[in-house]
């Protein structure tokens, strides 16, 4: 096997695995390997290609790991009804503990139970804040300001 095609071969597993994986470091494996492809036609040496494997991937890591940093950022950004959590609203409908009531937020009416039963009862036109989701339900508590 000519070792052109066998840098091909290590290029081609180490993509695969880049895929499999979610780090985003063996990429720059793949990269080195079939730079290191391409130079194996001028440079016979198996030793000298796997050198400049060596050095080619120490420089592509190092270089490019702040552009990898920002790339497998994981912020968790609240989407849909998770979005709420933390936000207050106005009491349209009365919350008792045994009933639910209906709060509007962001504009919309949505149904709202209390956290606890040490508010036995949220009259309309009062601020709470919302603390979880139930289901389909805000969980909510009476804003401390508003008593």
């Amino acid at each position: 096997m000519l070792s052109w095609q066998l840098w091909l071969i290590i290029a081609g597993v180490c993509f695969v695995l880049e895929i499999v994986t979610v780090g985003f470091l063996v990429f720059w494996f793949a990269v080195a390997a079939v730079i290191v492809s391409i130079l194996s036609i001028f440079i016979p040496s198996i030793i000298a290609q796997t050198v400049i494997f060596i050095i080619l991937s120490t420089i592509l890591i190092f270089f490019t790991r702040s552009f990898a940093k920002k790339v497998n950022k994981s912020d968790n950004v609240a989407t849909n009804s998770n979005r709420l959590i933390g936000k207050t609203g106005i009491v349209k409908k009365a919350i008792n503990t045994n009933n639910n009531g209906q709060i509007k937020i962001e504009g919309e009416l949505w149904t709202a139970t209390l956290v606890d039963s040490f508010n036995d009862k949220v009259p309309e036109g009062s601020v709470v804040e919302v603390v979880s989701i139930d289901g389909v339900k805000l969980v909510v508590s009476k804003k401390e300001d508003d008593e």
